[in-house]
């Protein structure tokens, strides 16, 4: 699958090793993304690695972003999301007895991927971006970890590849493909979030998701989930079978008779 992947998005100018300590590490992955290490410079996109932890400096957003499963917006969704009576959890079809095997074919920052291993399905997550691969691989592998949390973390699995050619030569067929194509930009900057602002600079537009959608219906064995902003136009103009709504989101459901 490797040689399927676009390059690495030029916007990743170089990896920071934190601390002398952490140089090893930041060699190893040098060799990996083929992006040379460099001084902290804020005005470039910087991979930042530390022995323990990676993070991504992007300029103009504030503090590098990473990903921590144990705090945070992803402690707070499974605490206090609604559980199974969550429009996300409705929307994959989880109910008494049936808790669905997900492929998440837009990882991002992994945030619904956790919800959904949280309310206890087992997720496949695939990410194109090389780098957000590795966030997500960092915090999967973080040692300091509560028991509970970790258990959520084992039903989860990154893989770093093209959805459409992933999902081509699958084995193991889903229940659901679940999908979050990449919203538009906002006029005003100060309305996007900063892990939407890093998603933007290193995956660019969404290109392929029409495609995509045709692919995952073909591919799930009960239905393809599509999240959207409320009134935003349907992928490829493809009319769901149903939608769910919730305050700002659609869930437009493509289910497989």
């Amino acid at each position: 699958m490797e040689s399927l992947l676009p390059p690495l998005n030029n916007a990743l100018d170089s990896l920071v090793a934190v601390t002398s300590a952490a140089l090893p590490r930041a060699k190893l992955l040098e060799t990996k993304l083929s992006v040379p290490i460099k001084a902290l410079d804020k005005s470039f996109v910087q991979l930042l690695v530390e022995e323990q932890r990676l993070s991504l400096q992007v300029p103009d957003i504030g503090n590098p972003v990473f990903i921590d499963f144990s705090s945070g917006k992803y402690d707070h969704r499974r605490k206090f999301g609604g559980g199974k009576g969550q429009p996300l959890a409705k929307a994959v079809g989880m109910k008494q007895g049936h808790t669905p095997y997900i492929i998440d074919a837009t990882a991002g920052f992994a945030r619904d991927a956790f919800v959904l291993a949280s309310l206890g399905s087992t997720v496949t997550m695939l990410e194109q971006s090389p780098v957000i691969s590795l966030l997500i691989e960092d915090a999967l592998q973080q040692e300091e970890m509560d028991d509970e949390v970790r258990l959520i973390t084992q039903r989860m699995m990154i893989h770093h590849a093209n959805a459409i050619d992933f999902l081509s030569t699958v084995q193991e067929r889903p229940d659901v493909i679940y999908m979050d194509p990449m919203y538009p930009s906002r006029d005003k900057s100060a309305l996007v979030k900063k892990e939407m602002q890093a998603l933007h600079q290193l995956i660019g537009p969404d290109t392929d998701s029409e495609e995509l959608l045709s692919v995952a219906r073909q591919v799930a064995l009960r239905r393809v989930v599509v999240k959207r902003p409320k009134g935003a136009e349907f992928v490829g103009n493809q009319k769901p079978s149903a939608s769910i709504q919730s305050k700002n989101t659609r869930y437009d459901l493509y289910v497989n008779s």
